[in-house]
């Protein structure tokens, strides 16, 4: 995220590259969506711009967007979270007016895989970068990310990083990290996704099946993600009172147990079990623990 907002603040200018982050007399506006905003982006700002929020918490409207467009205006940042994207402007017409004014327009999809398609799906619809970890969906190392999209902002993020002694020095990527990232993007784009859907489905429905029947605790498919990413949990719910044990006891239990099993939680009293997170049978041996967990409780 820093590299492409330095990217559209310099592209290949000397003189702008040496005074990042200090961008005063430089086109240094971001426009981003109020509705769309996460915590992540100060890293826009580390580059040295000024985010120009458009709307409310509930959405924005075009006026909004085309009115936030200024001679300072250097990029469009869009935060593509499927759960939230209701109430903002849809990215087609972003890109549209992007395009017509002359704006460079970033997608932030770091969690938005799977789909598989969303590697290149975004950049196809006219967006000029999308952002992708190189951990999460695409397994690979958690220290590297993957940036796609037209090639000159491609080399304005290049002419901003490491090895040169500029914004990007402290995100240094390894050797190791860049070519365990090539290695994690050609394992991915060889997978069958669609039976790997289904066994995260399968591993969903066993889970359910595990708990059913049972006393003051089930299971139900959740989907979808928490990132809006189109797979399913499990989410397990417990009636605290009538197990006489708390939903975070029983984490605490999972996370000092052997081996260590670290789970998110769930509402006021549910678990999430991700299988995107798991190798398959690794299921079994969390529902084993729960069980275990709460049987020794009683």
């Amino acid at each position: 995220m820093v590299l492409s907002t330095a990217a559209c603040i310099t592209g290949l200018d000397v003189e702008k590259r040496l005074r990042l982050p200090y961008t005063d007399g430089m086109k240094n506006e971001v426009i981003v969506h109020r509705r769309g905003r996460v915590g992540y982006d100060f890293a826009i700002r580390q580059a040295g711009a000024k985010l120009v929020e458009i709307g409310t918490d509930m959405g924005a409207t075009l006026a909004d967007l085309e009115s936030a467009i200024t001679e300072r205006t250097a990029a469009i940042f869009v935060f593509y979270k499927n759960l939230c994207m209701d109430g903002q402007i849809p990215l087609e017409q972003q890109i549209e007016i992007a395009k017509r004014r002359g704006i460079p327009l970033i997608v932030d999809a770091a969690a938005q895989l799977p789909p598989v398609e969303n590697l290149w799906n975004f950049t196809r619809m006219g967006a000029d970068l999308a952002l992708f970890s190189g951990g999460k969906g695409l397994c690979g190392p958690q220290s590297s990310g993957l940036i796609l999209g037209r090639s000159d902002l491609i080399a304005a993020c290049a002419f901003n990083a490491c090895p040169r002694p500029f914004i990007g020095r402290p995100m240094k990527a390894g050797k190791e990290e860049i070519v365990g990232l090539m290695a994690a993007v050609r394992w991915y784009l060889d997978l069958d996704h669609a039976a790997l859907m289904q066994t995260y489905e399968d591993q969903v429905a066993w889970i359910i099946a595990a708990f059913s029947g049972r006393p003051h605790v089930s299971a139900r498919r959740s989907f979808p993600s928490e990132a809006g990413q189109p797979m399913p949990r499990a989410e397990i719910l417990l009636d605290e009172q009538g197990l006489g044990l708390s939903r975070d006891e029983v984490l605490r239990q999972l996370y000092a147990g052997s081996p260590a099993i670290h789970l998110s939680p769930a509402g006021a009293s549910g678990i999430y079990v991700n299988p995107q997170t798991l190798q398959e049978g690794q299921e079994k041996i969390i529902v084993e623990r729960i069980k275990e967990i709460i049987v020794s409780s009683q």
